[in-house]
């Protein structure tokens, strides 16, 4: 009887590991963004399978690259507190098997969107394949410009989701992506002011590795949150949502704002984590909304 259930307690753990490897929290906010972009971007009735084909698809690509990019960054995750324990560098999965599945899951979103979707949507996820491992993940060891280049792929999966259902990329679907590209820049400064022991240990130059009065990094969150408040409001005036949506996006982008200003001038952790947890709250509710207020 014990001979019997340790197989399934190791098997049980390994798909935990290989999950793990696709960053399922990353994955939640790609499977959210890239199905409401789709919904957006529809003008007819929702055809439910290639809606989710076009999800999957997508979140198969994004979970095929942290796949890919945990590899890449074995040695640098096993010097930080926070990633020291991923399957890869504490060698519960070896490199050649997580490489295997980056490339499985990637290939076969690339697949789905090509077949059920359009090439543009396709092309669109490789762009977020090939920005993300082979410009991104380097440039994180050398330029603090790499968070900027990092959130584009991260803004990608809305704009995804638009063309595959609308067939084109428009003027709705660029200002999707625009809102998650800003969003996500106040979002990892103060991430990256939280973790700056871990990533300077690792030898990454983020904003507040580099500048540790955080003058920078506040200065950065202060800016993109301040740029993504009109931004926010461009759906509304170009049809894809409605006033409601609009009034609600103004007011949650101003307590973005607010929580980006007090960042910048208290440079603490408690200030950064008021600033992390208010962007976590400001982008599913302005996609509910938004949702919700479709016109």
């Amino acid at each position: 009887m014990k001979d019997a259930v340790v197989p399934v307690a190791h098997t049980d753990s390994l798909c935990s590991d290989y999950i793990a490897l696709t960053k399922p929290r990353l994955n939640l906010l790609v499977v959210a963004t890239s199905a409401a972009g789709y919904y957006l971007g529809t003008s007819g009735p929702l055809l439910v399978l290639p809606m989710a084909a076009a999800v999957i698809g997508t979140t198969f690509v994004a979970g095929g690259a942290a796949a890919l990019n945990q590899v890449s960054e074995r040695e640098t995750d096993a010097l930080m507190r926070r990633t020291r324990m991923r399957p890869l560098p504490d060698g519960r999965i070896t490199p050649s098997d997580a490489r295997t599945f980056g490339v499985l899951l990637s290939a076969i979103g690339l697949i789905l969107l090509t077949v059920f979707s359009s090439w543009l949507a396709s092309l669109l996820a490789l762009a977020t394949l090939v920005t993300y491992l082979f410009i991104y993940t380097p440039m994180k060891r050398r330029s603090p410009i790499a968070t900027l280049v990092g959130a584009i792929p991260g803004a990608l999966p809305p704009l995804i989701g638009w063309t595959a259902s609308h067939g084109s990329i428009t003027l709705g679907g660029l200002s999707l992506f625009l809102i998650v590209f800003l969003w996500q820049i106040p979002h990892f400064m103060a991430i990256a002011w939280m973790y700056r022991d871990d990533y300077g240990a690792a030898g990454f130059p983020m904003l507040p590795v580099i500048d540790p009065t955080g003058t920078r990094a506040g200065h950065q969150a202060v800016g993109y949150a301040a740029a993504l408040l009109p931004i926010s409001l461009v759906p509304t005036l170009v049809g894809v949502s409605g006033l409601v949506y609009a009034a609600v996006a103004l007011v949650l982008g101003i307590a973005l704002l607010v929580l980006a200003v007090r960042f910048a001038g208290a440079r603490t952790d408690d200030a950064a984590r008021r600033l992390f947890f208010g962007s976590l709250i400001y982008l599913p509710c302005i996609w509910i909304v938004m949702i919700a207020n479709k016109l």
